[in-house]
């Protein structure tokens, strides 16, 4: 049974410069971990509290320091010298002892810190992959790897919103390995650097996620220098390589309309637009087509999009065991975005993910736009068998101690590529 010899946190910083919590666990067995967990920028309102310092004279308030000094004080204290026999039982004393419903006391970004430097600590313990302790976790076979999906464009909040949707995707949809994906993710990507700086005349300037991001006049402009791009690497779109939209409506949703080039769209001019969207691009996922809040109108989208591309809730559902029932129990969605430093811990998010399997859904386990080096999102995404996962661009080192993740993790277990699309 893992028993905690000491915890110890200390501030660090993603991937946009900010400061995250970084979190080593030793175990009494001599085992010794670290994690560190990422921070997103466009956050959903039910997401779980990153506690941040409020201090405007270092890091714009954004510091870490109280949330380091709960790992470092009443955390340790409470944990030290305990034995824990599982995971659950680790994040309810967790959860006990913040108290609040978002994790607001001790603060998510602590909180989540601990809960995977346990996990990883417990997997050396057992001297098994991460994955493996992962899977273990759900009871889960080793089946599948996920299908990447992979940030190509950006806008909304990862890019300065020079368009009103956060990301176009792009799926290599007839990929049969992690590694065959990124060789066609890499030739798309660098198929659109070159098209857009000759079409932009700009340099090939990128988002928080590694997208690029050069100034389209407007969505469907987007869409369709994607599709170019596809077709200049020498694929057919749609059948080797999909779209995937993170559209992040809550972000132009203002005084009941949506707000997108121009128009002032109601939630019926908005789930028409989405179906243009996918009735014109070869586009097989729609995440957050719909604000996070306008629950009367998600059933609509999904039944819009039914058997064309999955209805994807982020913000809309945020990892959210109560808001993933609900949605359920609406028909409003048939997909579940999977962050766990949405919920806290990893098994308020093993909960969302049960939840969302038993109802018949897809799941992509998904990166934030403020990253880390660490790589153990990688490892969860095999172990809970996510169909898809999202992680960002091929352009930057906190995406790619990932995708290089996924790689090894390919070459040691030998797993096919999960059959999505199809």
């Amino acid at each position: 049974m893992p028993t905690i010899r000491r915890l110890s946190a200390m501030e660090i910083l993603d991937s946009r410069g900010r400061p995250t919590v970084a979190c080593e666990c030793e175990l009494a067995s001599g085992a010794v971990a670290a994690a560190s967990v990422p921070s997103g920028a466009s956050t959903g309102a039910a997401e779980a509290l990153e506690l941040r310092d409020g201090d405007p004279k270092r890091y714009r308030g954004l510091g870490c320091r109280k949330a380091v000094g709960h790992v470092n004080g009443p955390i340790a204290a409470a944990l030290a010298g305990k034995a824990f026999e599982t995971q659950a039982a680790l994040d309810e004393r967790l959860i006990a002892l913040d108290g609040t419903p978002t994790k607001s006391r001790l603060g998510a970004n602590a909180v989540l810190a601990v809960s995977i430097a346990f996990a990883r600590a417990s997997a050396a313990e057992r001297g098994v992959p991460l994955y493996q302790h992962f899977a273990d976790m759900l009871g889960l076979p080793l089946a599948t790897l996920p299908r990447l999906t992979v940030n190509l464009f950006s806008g909304g909040k990862h890019a300065g919103g020079q368009v009103e949707i956060q990301d176009v995707l792009i799926v290599p949809a007839s990929a049969k390995t992690i590694d065959e994906g990124l060789a066609t993710i890499f030739a798309v990507y660098y198929a659109a650097a070159d098209l857009t700086s000759k079409k932009y005349g700009v340099r090939s300037l990128k988002a928080d996620e590694g997208g690029l991001a050069p100034p389209f006049p407007n969505v469907e402009a987007a869409f369709d220098d994607a599709v170019a791009a596809i077709k200049a690497a020498g694929f057919e779109p749609g059948r080797d390589v999909a779209i995937a939209l993170d559209v992040a409506s809550s972000h132009f949703f203002r005084d009941g309309r949506y707000h997108l080039g121009g128009a002032a769209l109601d939630s019926a001019g908005m789930i028409e637009r989405v179906g243009s969207w996918v009735k014109r691009y070869p586009i097989v996922s729609v995440e957050d087509g719909l604000s996070e809040d306008d629950w009367s109108n998600w059933p609509p989208l999904r039944r819009s999009l039914a058997g064309k591309a999955l209805t994807l809730g982020d913000d809309f559902l945020c990892t959210n065991p109560a808001r993933i029932t609900r949605a359920i129990d609406a028909k409003a969605a048939d997909a579940l975005l999977l962050k766990v430093n949405q919920i806290g811990t990893l098994t308020e998010a093993a909960k969302a993910c049960r939840l969302a399997r038993a109802a018949g859904w897809r799941v992509t386990v998904s990166a934030r736009s403020g990253e880390t080096e660490d790589n153990w999102l990688a490892d969860l995404a095999v172990g809970w068998g996510g169909d898809q996962i999202k992680i960002g661009s091929i352009a930057q080192s906190e995406r790619l101690a990932k995708y290089n993740r996924l790689l090894a993790i390919e070459a040691q277990a030998k797993l096919p590529v999960v059959a999505w699309p199809g």
